[in-house]
């Protein structure tokens, strides 16, 4: 690990993990080179993580403390995806397709949780990879749900990967669209003929907890069903904001109206821009809007698409 000026908790988190992860318990000379510290500031910050019970010595080695077992089982219970995997199970079951939870983190999103129905074995899960947002709608959905300024590493992975910001075809474009209408949708960009559609968790306005998104094949995710789709990913998204914000707290604020619409930050600038433009940000070449489903897209609706009674009324 660099050298760099960490902080108190910085150190002792650093040490935690790295007991944590040893493929048998190290001693502190292992330990104080694994995490870049001098063996003396290991050592004092491990006394401290023994008397809290987050680390156990035993002799001239460390291991997990009773602490990070309670930790562990009390996140079994209470994690976000033990929370979110009823409403991912019941939207899959809803819509016939599957359906992945994703977090935010510097620069991507990370899916966490998979339902993956078996008639879609075809298509790769992705559990537990990092997904950019210039290729897949969950890290879009989280990024549109941002304040502007929190965007820039998001789009900066895209123009790593030569992915145009600006234009109606680039990124920012398809993050200010997001930011309006709550949805994020694209067309085979990871994978052909796939595509997904997603939607952000926002308990409070800025800072998106997570993504829920459909994966399906693009044929599904035709016009026909489109609006039926953003309904029942509505329903589910709003299900999990109300368990994460607890009992008795304020309906979470949705995405679109979450999203600020000013920014000073250059980039965003530049979408603003964009958007103000008559053409830009709305079609693809060829005319075709960037989430209008593909031409070929003919399918039917599956007798599993239906909204539920609540959703009726």
């Amino acid at each position: 690990m660099p050298a760099e000026t960490r902080t108190a908790v910085d150190k002792a988190l650093d040490l935690v993990e790295a007991v944590a992860r040893a493929d048998r318990p190290p001693r502190l000379t292992d330990l104080a080179e694994e995490v870049g510290l001098h063996r003396a500031t290991a050592y004092r910050v491990l006394v401290d993580l023994v008397r809290r019970g987050w680390v156990l010595r035993a002799g001239d080695r460390y291991l997990p403390g009773t602490a990070v077992l309670r930790l562990s089982s009390s996140a079994a219970r209470n994690s976000l995806g033990a929370l979110a995997r009823p409403v991912l199970d019941r939207l899959s079951e809803r819509t016939g397709m599957m359906v992945n939870l994703q977090v935010p983190e510097a620069d991507r999103s990370r899916v966490i949780d998979v339902v993956r129905p078996d008639r879609l074995a075809m298509i790769s899960r992705l559990m537990g990879e990092a997904l950019p947002v210039h290729r897949f709608a969950g890290p879009l959905a989280l990024v549109a749900a941002l304040e502007p300024a929190d965007r820039a590493p998001y789009l900066r992975t895209a123009e790593a990967d030569a992915h145009p910001l600006d234009g109606p075809d680039g990124l920012l474009a398809d993050v200010e669209r997001t930011a309006r209408t709550g949805f994020a949708v694209e067309y085979g960009r990871n994978e052909q003929p796939v595509a997904s559609l997603g939607r952000a968790v926002v308990t409070r306005p800025g800072a998106p907890v997570c993504a829920v998104t459909l994966v399906g094949l693009g044929a599904e995710i035709d016009e026909n069903r489109l609006g039926l789709l953003q309904e029942l990913l509505r329903e589910a998204t709003d299900e999990l904001g109300r368990i994460l914000s607890g009992p008795g707290s304020p309906a979470p604020p949705s995405p679109s109206a979450a999203a600020p619409a000013a920014s000073a930050s250059p980039s965003i600038d530049a979408a603003r821009a964009a958007s103000e433009s008559p053409t830009a940000g709305d079609h693809r070449p060829g005319g075709r809007h960037v989430t209008d489903p593909p031409e070929s897209a003919t399918a039917t609706p599956s007798p599993s698409l239906s909204p539920s009674p609540e959703g009726q009324s």
